[in-house]
């Protein structure tokens, strides 16, 4: 259903909260310094941790000798794998496929190395500067093996083998048939039977997702106090829940023992998801010596062994009538596990493989996986986790598609895109999108981009030879968000559910505590779900205080990612709210000697239909409280906890626009305007929205253009500091240009759908998809991400010499 004006209005009579553009109350608090990030504990009598790292991609270890260390002034304790017996393996969380193989992973490494940054052994010492001087003087021997880099290569025979007891470096197999789902045709066969006819064309095409990391702002630190009955661990993560659980399970401690508290995060993005080696081994030598212990990684660390994302190869085969109407997709994808399986590592491109169809009416579809180890640092979840790349990859060749019938982009995406009158609308992939209108988006943006004038622009440039050339690249997506419904993820053997939790606690004073599953890393949090409460209780927003990113505090829950904040952990809120509304009906219908049938509750306010007697929540809470005078057999308590469990994922979409200014001489890109229209349903605060899509637009151009991981094939990284890997500064973010829509989701209480990945997802392919418009007419037709100067005045120039060439040999 589309939102109208007069919907809208209604709403906002409702629910005056939602909708209201609120500056985030958490900005004050961090603006001025008075946050609480891990590294800046310190506990009485704490000792600080720092770990040895190996600066080689593949041995055995021959030699290991710490005792020189171990002497060193200030050491109290030095550790290898060997003096750890205790250390349990690390847990995945995901088991894709039957034929999955999960190495021995543990928080000190036994015997050998698989990468650089693979932890040999851990140094306590009374002083962070003396743990590190430490680490100086322990020595190591390597027995250097083989190195295996490329994913591709990976899977050859004879290739040299990561975990050579496995006999293999395929991780698993995974794929998706419409066929066999009952959802569409064979794609296989609609390929051969386009090959033959004359009026259908295929496209091919190989793409590579560049490896990049999450770089967030604030280092993985963690603390823990074993000297308290119950031990302490404070990290800076997204999953103090999932943390919790996962030690319990792998390491020698109980669920009950431990509390995890998540305090002030600065950024997560996908790789503080993630339970660590470190955390492990800062809980493992904090009882050893029963003494708080603090480690905190420095940026290096965090770059080279904090886990990477992407890194997949795409190939991808499209089919298509001449007039443009796609007929079918296969995919097979190369993904880059690393050396290692995080908890979420080899279902990430599974995530992906039920996106690849995109918006678009794709009768037919098959996608095939399979997962690589190589000598690299493990990859993980990073914003949109699996959904960026196969956005990628369908963008990319609804543009080749467009390039080989000579039919503009936008024209070619209308002809195959999803109509509102269709939806719910069954995928080929397995999907039900709920909800969507693309023209009205993509109209909007159209209109705010003045895509007609750019494309006259462009021609009068490329016809005056212009040594600066425009492009002008699109991407028209949906985005599979909110994690997860729960019957689907066990369907998909993924070791968790999906729902998430919350309890709203009524104060005798009429204030309100609403404790979150979901731990905040700089989502506004506190903002937003108090204006949700606001409306649902009809308590003014300051007296709304939320609680989360404690175990102690808030004891279920499943945290924050994958866009689930709002349209899960918002929604376990909202029925929180309603059930504390119901608990207060019949004590408010006997303050009112009233029957609870005779009630209405309107602005916080119960009153008896038809006369002016009322009585407001505070009221009955303070009443409550009293307990003086209750109906028989209701106990003085309006707290209520709810668990909402999804019934289906959320499908957020838009139209990305992009004019990039590209220097054929140099080779340099300028993101000259950026115009995006998001429908993200009802919006609860669109200051937030604008927030959550602008900085996903930052790292999503900064794929495109800045960042990438990089190793020798030696297997060394090249790029193991912000001097050589490249993010965006200030001065390189341009003011981007942000608009609306809204189909509200059918499939929750409020018409909410998820936003934070969005920005990440969709830019990547808009940039590339305009940096090759604008270079399409000199012969280049792919660039790797990102598209740096030396890549782009590198492909200018192959491109140059291919023509020099082929004109000599006519």
């Amino acid at each position: 259903m589309t939102a109208t004006s007069d919907a809208a209005t209604d709403r906002d009579e409702q629910r005056p909260e939602i909708g209201r553009a609120r500056l985030r109350r958490e900005d004050a608090r961090a603006l001025t310094g008075r946050t609480r990030w891990t590294d800046d504990m310190t506990l009485p009598g704490m000792v600080h941790l720092s770990v040895l790292r190996s600066p080689v991609a593949h041995a055995t270890i021959t030699t290991l000798d710490t005792a020189p260390a171990a002497r060193a002034p200030g050491v109290v304790g030095v550790w290898t794998g060997e003096d750890l017996p205790e250390q349990g393996a690390m847990p995945t969380a995901w088991t894709v496929s039957e034929d999955m193989k999960t190495p021995p992973y543990f928080p000190l490494s036994v015997g050998a190395v698989k990468h650089v940054g693979d932890i040999v052994a851990v140094v306590a010492a009374i002083s962070k500067e003396a743990a590190e001087d430490a680490l100086e003087l322990i020595d190591v021997d390597y027995d250097e093996l083989p190195v295996v880099v490329d994913p591709l290569a990976a899977k050859q025979e004879g290739s040299p083998l990561v975990h050579p007891d496995l006999g293999t470096n395929v991780c698993a197999t995974w794929g998706l048939d419409s066929v066999s789902l009952g959802t569409g045709g064979d794609a296989a066969a609609a390929i051969r039977e386009a090959e033959s006819d004359p009026d259908q064309v295929v496209v091919r095409r190989t793409l590579r997702q560049n490896r990049i990391t999450p770089a967030y702002i604030e280092p993985r630190s963690i603390v823990v106090d074993p000297t308290a009955e119950q031990v302490t661990m404070w990290s800076a993560t997204q999953v103090p829940h999932i943390v919790r659980i996962l030690m319990a399970m792998s390491q020698p401690i109980e669920e009950h023992e431990l509390r995890v508290v998540a305090p002030d995060v600065g950024g997560g993005f996908g790789g503080k998801l993630q339970f660590t080696r470190e955390e492990a081994l800062v809980l493992l030598i904090a009882r050893r010596l029963r003494v708080p212990c603090k480690y905190t990684e420095t940026r290096s660390e965090s770059m080279q062994s904090s886990h990477h994302a992407r890194d997949q190869v795409q190939e991808l085969t499209l089919a298509a009538k001449r007039d443009g109407t796609i007929t079918a997709l296969d995919v097979d994808l190369t993904a880059d596990m690393g050396a290692y399986l995080g908890i979420l590592t080899a279902g990430i491109p599974l995530l992906g493989g039920f996106m690849f169809t995109g918006i678009y009416r794709i009768p037919a579809y098959t996608f095939h996986c399979t997962d690589v180890f190589t000598n690299k640092t493990m990859t993980d979840a990073y914003r949109g986790a699996g959904k960026p790349e196969a956005t990628f990859g369908i963008e990319r060749m609804m543009d080749e598609l467009a390039v080989e019938l000579d039919l503009d982009p936008i024209e070619v995406r209308r002809r195959n895109w999803i109509t509102p009158d269709e939806f719910p609308y069954a995928t080929a992939a397995g999907l039900t999108y709920d909800s969507g209108n693309y023209d009205q988006a993509t109209d909007k943006a159209l209109e705010m981009f003045g895509y007609d004038e750019l494309r006259a622009e462009q021609r009068r440039r490329r016809e005056a030879r212009d040594p600066v050339q425009l492009g002008i690249g699109v991407c028209t997506f949906v985005e599979l968000s909110g994690l997860a419904p729960s019957r689907v993820l066990g369907g998909l053997n993924y070791g968790s559910g999906g729902w998430e939790h919350s309890s709203i606690r009524m104060l005798p004073t009429g204030k309100v505590e609403v404790v979150a599953g979901t731990t905040s890393h700089g989502q506004g949090h506190a903002t937003a779900f108090s204006q949700i409460v606001a409306d649902e209780l009809g308590v003014p927003f300051d007296d709304i205080v939320l609680i989360s990113g404690d175990t102690a505090s808030s004891h279920k829950g499943m945290d924050t990612y994958g866009s689930r904040s709002l349209v899960v952990g918002g929604m376990a809120i909202v029925g929180a709210a309603r059930k504390v509304v119901e608990k207060a009906r019949p004590i408010a219908a006997h303050l009112l000697e009233a029957s609870t049938d005779d009630l209405e509750f309107v602005g916080g306010r119960f009153s008896v239909r038809g006369t002016a007697s009322g009585v407001t929540i505070q009221e009955v809470m303070l009443s409550t409280w009293l307990a003086h005078d209750l109906p028989e057999g209701l106990e003085p308590n309006l707290d209520a906890d709810f668990t909402f469990d999804p019934e289906n994922f959320s499908y957020p979409t838009g139209t990305h626009l992009a004019a990039v200014e590209v220097d054929t001489q140099t080779g340099r890109v300028t993101v000259r305007d950026y115009v995006c229209v998001q429908d993200v349903g009802v919006l609860v605060n669109p200051m937030i929205v604008d927030g959550q899509v602008h900085g996903g637009l930052t790292q999503g151009i900064a794929q495109a253009l800045y960042e990438e991981i990089q190793y020798s094939q030696e297997g060394q990284l090249t790029s193991g500091t912000l001097a050589d890997y490249l993010v965006p500064a200030a001065p390189d973010v341009l003011r981007y240009r942000t608009g609306t829509t809204v189909t509200e989701a059918t499939t929750n209480t409020l018409g909410v759908k998820a936003v934070g990945e969005t920005g990440a997802t969709a830019a990547p392919p808009a940039i590339v998809n305009a940096v090759l418009d604008a270079l399409r007419p000199l012969g280049v037709t792919d660039i790797t991400m990102p598209c740096t100067p030396v890549k782009v005045w590198t492909a200018i120039h192959e491109a140059s010499a291919r023509t020099t060439e082929g004109a000599v040999t006519a």
